[in-house]
């Protein structure tokens, strides 16, 4: 999308814009005599968002709807719809039940594949903390043959405790939790072949004990299996392809290398009627998340020259479908570009023009069927609640399956801004949303919540209906706050260079380009100045702590919820992904450090944490607030005894009611 930037006075939107800030869109204010939001309907109502309405497709290229929880069939013929019943024949299936992988066969008899030999080796669930990828431990072969599975030995891993207050006396529960610089668990990845009954492991030569198996991928014919192997410095990555009958190396076909970290997300993605030629995506090679082709043979061509990351879709063996964000990083969109003469090698082949099959400003989320003959693109801007459309191939409209009615009219909902303002080194631009306060009059002033995520794999503002607004933004908004949320270096979809700025020193990039927007914002002559809050979760938590430690003077109240204190309490994956095994950098461990922030700590500070978070494990809140009686500096806490990382249910309404209130009361 082409950015518009406009010069408006106070009469229209009641911004003043420096030459470093623009203006992207505006979503004008609902009638100001409408409902104000309650925190139930805020943090628990479901008919305040667009229709419910998911579209996905099955392996039979039925295109299936699900329509407030019932699934029905739809026929792209007719477009009629019929209530949808899966095919009810038996299948094989494998699980893992306890630790051990099993195997029911279509006659409903159950053996065993992998029994666990004692309690830190689990069979067939996912590893690496879901890191890299990787969201299960089970990969059946194309013909259904052999079944690859994860092997996970914790038994070097510590264990960390967290205590149920539910039992008679309570009791603790513990979990395997590798912190970062301490031993991790081992990996491998076995096959099992169905009809001789025996199982072969993986012998990848050079195996570390930390090594990381990621993004498994058979061949289509199942002759090879492949796995991208990430050293634990998650510097070094080699992609392998192994012969699933004996586990047996079989090459390595390329390898990368950065001297920050090589982050694998994606499988390999064949092209359709051969079992050579495959699509490869990373950031490494050029600076973005691009797709690459190529063959066993190691020969790797780039595919998509754009500086965008892109994602892979789909293809039918002539196009390649992809979603982009080269028009804009807040816009997602569908292309494809055309592929002759693979037969005569990665080299001779031509790519024809990519052509964009999407065209209205905006986010598309996209469903492609089988056969790439067509597609449901579901897709919202800031102003347009959701349309789903079925489309052909070529991105001709068949019919329109749904166009949402906004579900606020009825509710009091404020202006909602998208814009820009300069990153802290001058060299992109950082998108943010901005919410105005109800009955917003410019000559008065007005106190300002941050809203704040500012982690890797996160984008908080996209053009979609309401800007990915989170519905609290808006209760605080009708309450009197202008609320804003900004993204930052760190986090995705803006190329490598953007995300790994942050290495080695989480939390410095983040908060330098927070504060050129906080600037942006004290400009303003209808923001209150000397009353700037923030509230982040997570990650967020972390930001929100250092933001207010590290600038006293402009942050008068903060809540921060689950917060990451000190990485080298944080898991191994990520950890030292980001900031690197603590003995290479003990210095910007020692900088990130929230303990030795927190007699700098000058603000009304709340700190909310669910006592059983598996997560960002209770280690961190309590070490922070035992940092704080030592200094005898004043800090609030408030834990939620029976949650995990995410507050939820009836938990999240208390939780929200408490943040608002804190506010409320100090800002």
């Amino acid at each position: 999308m082409k950015k518009t930037y406009m010069i408006l006075g106070l009469l229209c939107l009641g911004l003043t814009l420096s030459a470093q800030t623009g203006i992207i869109d505006t979503r004008p204010a609902n009638p100001q005599d409408g409902k104000i939001l309650s925190m139930e309907e805020t943090i628990l109502s479901r008919e305040l968002s667009p229709a419910n309405l998911y579209c996905t497709w099955d392996d039979n290229g039925t295109l299936l709807v699900n329509k407030e929880g019932r699934w029905y069939a739809h026929d792209l013929r007719t477009g009629e719809s019929k209530e949808y019943v899966p095919n009810a024949s038996k299948a094989m299936s494998a699980y893992t039940e306890g630790k051990s992988l099993w195997l029911r066969d279509m006659e409903g008899n159950v053996k065993p594949i992998a029994e666990s030999e004692d309690s830190d080796i689990t069979y067939g669930q996912f590893v690496s903390r879901n890191e890299f990828g990787i969201d299960g431990g089970i990969f059946w072969s194309p013909d259904s043959t052999k079944i690859a599975f994860y092997r996970k030995d914790e038994s070097k891993v510590t264990s960390f405790p967290l205590l149920d207050i539910t039992t008679r006396t309570g009791s603790l529960k513990e979990i395997k939790y590798p912190m970062a610089g301490m031993d991790s668990e081992n990996v491998q990845l076995w096959i099992y072949d169905i009809a001789e009954g025996t199982t072969a492991r993986i012998e990848g030569g050079d195996f570390g004990y930390d090594t990381y198996l990621t993004n498994v991928t058979w061949s289509p014919d199942a002759s090879k299996i492949y796995i991208q192997v990430l050293d634990r410095s998650q510097k070094h990555q080699k992609l392998n392809s192994y012969d699933p009958s004996d586990g047996s190396l079989v090459s390595t076909i390329l390898t990368e290398d950065n001297e920050k970290y090589v982050e694998p997300f994606d499988p390999l993605y064949f092209i359709k009627g051969s079992n050579e030629f495959f699509l490869y995506r990373t950031a490494n090679r050029d600076g973005y998340r691009n797709l690459y082709l190529a063959d066993d043979n190691g020969s790797i061509r780039r595919l998509t020259a754009v500086d965008a990351d892109v994602e892979y879709v789909g293809n039918d063996g002539r196009y390649i479908y992809y979603t982009s964000a080269e028009v804009s990083p807040i816009e997602n969109h569908l292309f494809r570009i055309e592929v002759k003469g693979l037969k005569k090698g990665i080299a001779k082949a031509t790519f024809g023009k990519p052509q964009r099959l999407t065209t209205e400003s905006g986010w598309h989320d996209i469903a492609m069927n089988p056969d790439c003959t067509h597609f449901t693109d579901s897709w919202s801007s800031l102003s347009v609640p959701r349309v789903i459309d079925l489309c052909t191939a070529d991105g001709k409209t068949v019919r329109n399956l749904l166009t949402a009615e906004d579900p606020t009219m009825d509710y009091a909902y404020t202006e909602i801004s998208l814009g820009t303002v300069k990153s802290a080194d001058g060299k992109y631009d950082n998108y943010y949303r901005l919410i105005k306060p109800k009955d917003f009059d410019p000559s008065k002033k007005y106190p300002v919540i941050v809203y704040v995520y500012g982690g890797p794999h996160s984008q908080m503002v996209q053009n979609t209906y309401m800007g990915l607004l989170r519905r609290w933004e808006m209760y605080m908004a009708q309450r009197g706050y202008l609320v804003y949320v900004q993204d930052n270096r760190g986090t995705q979809n803006r190329g490598l260079a953007f995300e790994q700025a942050i290495h080695g020193q989480c939390g410095q990039a983040e908060m330098a380009d927070q504060m050129e927007g906080v600037k942006m914002l004290m400009e303003l002559p209808y923001v209150d100045s000397d009353r700037i809050g923030v509230h982040g979760w997570s990650y967020g938590g972390f930001m929100t702590i250092s933001l207010i430690t590290n600038y006293p003077d402009v942050f008068k109240v903060g809540v921060a919820g689950g917060p990451v204190i000190d990485w080298k309490w944080y898991e191994v994956m990520y950890g030292e992904r980001y900031m690197d095994h603590h003995e290479r950098n003990p210095e910007g461990y020692a900088k990130t450090s929230l303990i030795n922030k927190a007699k700098d700590l000058k603000g009304k500070l709340l700190i909310c944490q669910g006592a059983i978070d598996p997560v960002v494990v209770w280690e961190h809140s309590l070490s922070f607030i035992r940092e704080c009686i030592k200094n005898n500096v004043q800090v609030d806490y408030f834990p939620y005894p029976c949650a995990e990382h995410n507050v939820m249910g009836k938990d999240r309404v208390h939780l929200h009611d408490k943040i608002s209130m804190y506010f409320e009361d100090y800002l």
